[in-house]
């Protein structure tokens, strides 16, 4: 009889013990496809810039991921997440972190650190007729115009702290701050640590219920400051190797907003975003931590898209437009357009082939607009016309 009670008992803390660690789930996507881009190459130079090849994560992007939670008793629990990105169609492997942070969550929210989303990542993604991939009209204008209100790379910050609310009848309310981290000399050979320039924060709120999403993104980047500052002119102090100088006066915000929904009747779906961006720099700076926008003449951009989606068959057809404008400092003001289409067949639940179409225009005083999908600088051109047509796989797990 004590031989089972003492049984009994070893079994019972085995078990507690079981309950106590975190939970572990391993994720990811597999994309890859083939793509061809074609395009004028701008004046005075020959033949047709092309792109024609293997492709990967054409529409979603390819990643490995882990994430999990620990129950900590009261209903408090500690979450993380570990996901990085790969590029299948090379031998490169791990490329780049995607998401790597640790928070804990209860029900007052979900606090974390670490390099995350910032709002205006899942509100674009949300409002994409194109399902926010690399051949989305949204998706390549907001990232090659040096938007972080993008669904790409620049609305990930790092050095992060953020807030994520529960669910509230609908609602949900995210923010978000970056500490800048950035060595910089203040003062000329004061070398200080600064967590205010180049830092960044975002708000964001969202409203799900039913066949209606809303969302609304408010986010800045603070003091940019340029991290290198060798062989700009407007840092004359700086030398090859010297920290970075930040001139007095120079280093300023620049500021972004987005507001986007879709209404899903059924029959179609239908999405609409508008968005704008505001650069108080007045000179360049150099290559910026969140985005290239500095570096420009450009004081303003705004960019709005419209689309539809319908179900075909056991698939989806999507089609979405976009116009990006551009308010330039010493040039006349620039457009760029582009328009696409996208259709999308299960296999099954996680498994399913695509086939998608995107063209753009741009005229001489706009961006050099095109899919961001094509590897490398892409083929889009200032003043020129391009196209990019790719077909492939995508797998989740």
């Amino acid at each position: 009889m004590q031989k089972k009670l003492i049984a009994l008992a070893v079994a019972g803390m085995a078990s507690g013990f079981a309950a106590a660690q975190t939970n572990v789930t391993i994720y990811g996507v597999l994309d890859a496809g083939y793509l061809y881009s074609a395009g004028n190459p701008g004046p005075g130079i020959k033949g047709t810039n092309t792109f024609s090849g293997v492709a990967n994560g054409l529409t979603a992007g390819n990643r490995l991921g882990f994430k999990g939670e620990e129950a900590l008793g009261n209903g408090l629990k500690a979450v993380f997440t570990l996901e990085y990105g790969l590029e299948i169609d090379q031998n490169t492997g791990i490329a780049y972190a995607r998401q790597q942070f640790v928070g804990l969550a209860s029900n007052y929210g979900t606090l974390s650190l670490g390099r995350q989303y910032a709002p205006g990542f899942d509100a674009t993604a949300n409002n994409d007729a194109l399902d926010a991939t690399d051949l989305s009209i949204q998706s390549s204008l907001s990232y090659l115009a040096g938007n972080t209100i993008t669904p790409n790379g620049p609305a990930r910050f790092n050095n992060s702290v953020a807030y994520t609310s529960n669910n509230l009848s609908g609602f949900t309310l995210k923010g978000i701050y970056s500490f800048g981290e950035s060595r910089l000399n203040n003062t000329y050979n004061n070398d200080t640590n600064s967590t205010l320039d180049n830092s960044a924060f975002g708000l964001g709120l969202n409203y799900a219920n039913g066949p209606v999403n809303l969302d609304a993104v408010y986010q800045s980047q603070l003091s940019v400051a340029p991290p290198n500052c060798t062989g700009n002119p407007n840092f004359p102090n700086c030398s090859s190797g010297a920290a970075p100088y930040k001139v007095p006066g120079t280093s300023k915000s620049i500021n972004e907003w987005y507001v986007g929904g879709s209404w899903d009747f059924n029959v179609v779906k239908a999405f609409a975003s508008y968005q704008a961006l505001y650069n108080n720099n007045k000179v360049a700076l150099g290559d910026v931590n969140f985005a290239s926008l500095a570096t420009s003449n450009v004081k303003s951009n705004n960019l709005w898209t419209v689309g539809l989606t319908a179900p075909i068959g056991r698939g989806t057809l999507g089609i979405g437009y976009g116009r990006l404008s551009l308010n330039n400092r010493n040039m006349q003001d620039g457009d760029s357009w582009g328009a696409g289409t996208m259709y999308t067949y299960p296999l099954s639940k996680r498994t399913a082939i695509y086939a998608a179409y995107s063209y753009f225009s741009n005229d001489k005083y706009a961006i050099p607009g095109g899919a961001i999908a094509v590897p490398g600088n892409g083929v889009g051109a200032l003043g020129e016309s391009n196209y990019a047509l790719g077909a492939g796989l995508r797998h989740s797990f």
